[in-house]
């Protein structure tokens, strides 16, 4: 009898379940990110022993973002602009302030 392998996702309610299929997108719980795999940034810091412990990952964009995730600058520049160009399209626990100028 062959084990599947299962996988822990979060759902559109931000709360994890199991799936029989890989995430297509990761993301990191604390800052509320997701963005593609193979992104350069988050390799980076898990390479750094960073990231990991607060690492999740989502069944697709929809998903990541009605659990109120945003997307990662470096891997999703174009929808991290629009993200950050339309402030009535997520909440406020999403956004990041900027720092004063």
């Amino acid at each position: 009898m062959t084990q599947s392998t299962r996988f822990t996702l979060i759902g559109r309610d931000g709360k994890p379940y199991d799936s029989d299929v890989p995430g297509t997108l990761g993301g990191h719980r604390r800052n509320r990110i997701y963005g593609r795999l193979d992104c350069r940034s988050a390799l980076r810091a898990i390479a750094r022993g960073e990231y990991v412990k607060h690492r999740v990952f989502f069944h697709d964009e929809a998903t990541a973002v009605a659990a109120g995730y945003r997307p990662c600058a470096v891997c999703l520049p174009e929808k991290y602009t629009a993200w950050k160009a339309a402030p009535a399209s997520h909440s406020n626990k999403t956004r990041i302030k900027e720092p004063h100028a």
